[in-house]
Order: structure tokens, then sequence, then C-alpha cells
């Protein structure tokens, strides 16, 4: 195989990883894949077409990322978050986002203001017909907007690593707890407008951190109900 053939053939191979990563994930942060379900490589590779290669190297980084258990016996699972886990996930996701919020703030220009907004309204008129699954991606979408721009890479990736723990049980989150969506989308206003207004970071880092906690705040009320 000449070198040109052989990186040819490296970056199919990329791509079909890529491909299967990307649907595997979906299909877990979907809730199609609950905690629990058994990931049979055989059977996720012919339902994408591709050999079990790209398949396996995708569970590997989603094990990686916390979406996925693997154990001796069983083979890989989509793992779940109990309700201890998912409180230490959120208290200190509630940190961290609040300080890439407020370190990001300055640097967040109009366009992304505007951006960030647009994202908010779709959000408000989802709450019409509510479909929490497509409100839980606006509003990663929304918060990715505000926080992506943290010039400090060690937080930006806790706050990545915050998010892909949470992303199991992303899609039933504010189906869990629907009457949290409509407070969440006037929070994400006032965030925006200290944002425009120049507020100072501390004020920003605590109402990005308030946001946070008011959603695990009602999600353990809701909890206790059960």
């Amino acid at each position: 195989m000449t070198e040109a053939v052989a990186d040819l053939s490296a970056a199919a191979a990329g791509s079909k990883s890529e491909q299967a990563y990307q649907s595997v994930k979906a299909r877990i942060v979907e809730g199609t894949y609950t905690p629990g379900y058994r990931l049979v490589l055989g059977s996720i590779a012919k339902d994408l077409g591709v050999s079990v290669v790209p398949v396996r190297e995708a569970i590997r980084r989603l094990e990686a990322e916390g979406l996925v258990t693997f154990e001796r016996n069983v083979g890989a699972t989509v793992a779940g978050i109990d309700p201890t886990e998912y409180l230490y996930t959120m208290q200190t996701l509630s940190i961290v986002e609040g300080a890439a919020t407020a370190l990001s703030a300055p640097l967040i220009d109009p366009a992304a203001v505007a951006r960030a907004r647009a994202v908010n309204e779709d959000m408000r008129e989802c709450l019409d017909h509510f479909d929490p699954v497509r409100f839980t991606q606006l509003n990663q979408d929304f918060h990715s907007v505000l926080f992506e721009h943290c010039p400090n890479p060690h937080i930006l990736d806790l706050v990545h690593r915050g998010w892909n723990r949470l992303a199991a049980i992303r899609s039933s989150t504010f189906r869990f707890v629907p009457g949290r969506a409509r407070d969440s989308v006037e929070e994400h206003e006032n965030l925006l407008k200290l944002i425009e207004t120049g507020a100072d970071a501390e004020q920003i880092e605590k109402a990005a951190r308030l946001h946070r906690s008011a959603t695990l705040d009602a999600y353990l009320a809701q909890a206790k109900n059960i």
C-alpha cells in the first residue's frame, strides 16, 4: 500500500469512527439508549453500515467521557447518574461554569450576544409546545455561547467534562422539572443584560452560578416527591 493510499484509508477510518461516535452519543443524549442499555457493537455497526472497528473506537471515546461503562462479562452499557452523582456534578458545574462565564464576558461581542438571545427566543417559543429534548439542546447551545470564550483552558475543560457527565440524563432533566424551563429562559435574559451592560465579573459569576443551582434545587425537590 502506498503512503497516499494509507493516508486515505486512515482518513476514511477516522471519518467512520467520528460518524459512529456522533450517532451513538446522540442516541444517548436523546434518550434512545437509556441508562443501562447494552451497547452491542455488532448490532450498532450493522445499523450504521460500518464495521465493528469504528464503533469500538467510538465506544472507547464515550467511556472516557463517562457516558458509557464497561464491565467484564457484560460489555459496554450506557452509564446512568445516580442522585448523589447528579448533585456533585451540578454543584461542580455551577462553580466552574459560573467562573467560565464571568471570564468570557469581556470577550463576548454584540454578535455573540445576539446569537445567544436568538437561541433563548427559540427556547421561549419551545415553551408553548414543550419538547424537553429540543429545549435541553437549545439550553446547551445558549450556554456554549457564554462560556466558550473563556480564556482559561483548564476551567473550560472542567465545564465540558461536567456537561459530558450530564449528557446521559440531559434529555430528561427538563421533562422531570418542566416548570423550571420558563424561569430558566428569564434567567438567561438577565445574564445577557448583565454581559451587555458590562457588569463586574463577580456579579456575572454569581448570576450564572445561581442559575445552575436553581435547576439542581428544582430537580432535588421533585425527586423527594417521587
